[in-house]
């Protein structure tokens, strides 16, 4: 996996279809709505995330992590 930063993140979530509803301090909340339910997702506006915090945001995200590579 490669460092992206949490703009580089929001980018490509946006391209998947999540948009960005609200920002709070440093997080941008982007959420993606499904069939029955909405997707919703922290991402900090860091520079550097951290692989743990990447990959959490993969796994919310429900989408391939080949996707951030």
């Amino acid at each position: 996996m490669r460092t992206l930063s949490g703009k580089e993140v929001c980018a490509i979530l946006k391209k998947h279809g999540f948009e960005q509803v609200r920002q709070r301090g440093s997080h941008s909340i982007m959420q993606r709505q499904l069939e029955g339910t909405t997707i919703t997702v922290p991402v900090p506006d860091h520079k550097e995330l951290r692989i743990g915090t990447l990959l959490s945001i993969i796994r919310q995200s429900r989408l391939d992590r080949s996707l951030f590579a």
